[in-house]
Formats: structure tokens, sequence, C-alpha cells
């Protein structure tokens, strides 16, 4: 497991670093001290996951998010001192995974990363026939979706949650189960983070995004998938 830590401030690199190292012994740690290297350490290293800080000289991390998602689908974890709720949205719509707050607890901090890997990385995909409804095609064996034929390229998270809306077609999912199955136990309050992915999915999916036709919206519930019609 590798792990890119980008910040600015060199006594943080230094603590975020053994912090990880002392609980994690066997993840290897690289850092970067500015935006440009990181985008170079994303290219070159392969990290398995990004911490990200946000207020950073020249290019913050939101400009350098950009750019990695220009190239890369690696999980980024943004890390700032804004709490506001716009900063936040914002920062998943540019295609962050998770949002930490400073100051953070070491504890805290390595707990979203596990929580991170394991929606990202654990996409344990059993064999079964691919989901059809209308245009769009779901095959589980092969983790591609397509829409009238066309391939339709999803994060790991996007696809995940795809994957548990339309495996439950018919069926109305509350916000906390689809945070819960998706996210983790520890996010049933993160609606925003649905908000956002339920967007960016219908995005990708619908031919009218303002009026969906497959993800449709149980208001103060949840999210229903559309049950195919045969």
């Amino acid at each position: 497991m590798k792990v890119l830590v980008v910040d600015d401030e060199p006594d943080m690199l230094k603590v975020i670093a053994w912090s990880l190292h002392f609980q994690e012994p066997a993840w290897e740690v690289v850092t970067a001290p500015n935006g440009e290297r990181a985008l170079e350490q994303v290219a070159q290293e392969c990290p398995d996951i990004v911490l990200l800080d946000v207020a950073m000289p020249d290019m913050d991390g939101l400009e350098v998010l950009q750019e990695i998602r220009r190239f890369s689908d690696v999980p980024v974890i943004l890390v700032t001192v804004k709490e506001a709720e716009v900063d936040k949205v914002h920062g998943l719509e540019l295609g962050a995974d998770d949002y930490v707050t400073k100051p953070f607890g070491h504890l805290e901090l390595l707990a979203r990363i596990r929580a991170v890997l394991r929606r990202t990385q654990g996409l344990s995909l059993a064999y079964e026939e691919p989901f059809a409804c209308d245009d769009l095609r779901v095959d589980f064996a092969s983790a591609k979706v397509t829409v009238g034929a066309q391939p339709v390229a999803l994060t790991h998270t996007e696809y995940r949650l795809l994957c548990y809306l339309v495996r439950n077609a018919g069926r109305v999912l509350t916000h906390e189960m689809l945070l819960a199955h998706v996210w983790g136990r520890e996010y049933v309050d993160e609606i925003d983070y649905l908000r956002v992915y339920i967007s960016r999915l219908r995005s990708k999916l619908e031919p009218d995004p303002s009026d969906p036709r497959y993800i449709l919206t149980e208001h103060g519930l949840g999210y229903r998938f559309e049950k195919p019609r045969f």
C-alpha cells in the first residue's frame, strides 16, 4: 500500500508520515511539498491513495485535484481547515473521495483512509448476469457500464454506488442505507456525499439529468433505481 501525502508545511508532512508508519508499518509513505511535485508523484509513483492539502501556494489542492482527475482515478482525501458545507461539496464535485478538516486526530485520519480504500478497492463482484434497463447495461463480470453501447467511465465509488442501486432496482434505498453500504457506517450522516455522487451518476447515465429516467429521488427518504420493464 502506497500513500502520497501532499502539504506545503514540512512539519505536517513529517507528522502525518510518522503517524502512518507507526500505525501501518507495511505501508509506504511518499511525500510532496507542492502541487507540481504532487502531480509528478501521482504519475511516477502510482500511489493507492492521496492525502491532499487544499491551502497551498501557487497551485492549491483543488487545482491539483482537477489535474489529477485528467489522468487518474486514484482515491483522494482533501485535508483542509475549511468547514463550510459549500467547500466540502465543491471538493466532492471536483472528484475528491473524502474530506478531512484540520485539526484532526491520527486515528480519525487512519479510519478515513481505511474507509476510502475499502470502498475503492474492495469491489468483490460475484459473477452474475448483466443488468439492463432500456439503454443502460451493467456487466458485473467485466465491471463495465454502457449506455446505448457506448462505454461510460465511472470512478470506483460511482461504480459501487451504481451496483448497489441496480441490484436493488425497484426498491427504495434510504440515504443511510446507501451511505453505510458504499462509504461505510461512519458516513451515515454525510448526505452531501450522496447527493454529489447521485448527481455525477445522473450526468453520466441519464439522457436528461434534470428529468432522470433511471435514478429516481424518493423525497425525504433516499433513491430508487427504476425497475426494468420486461
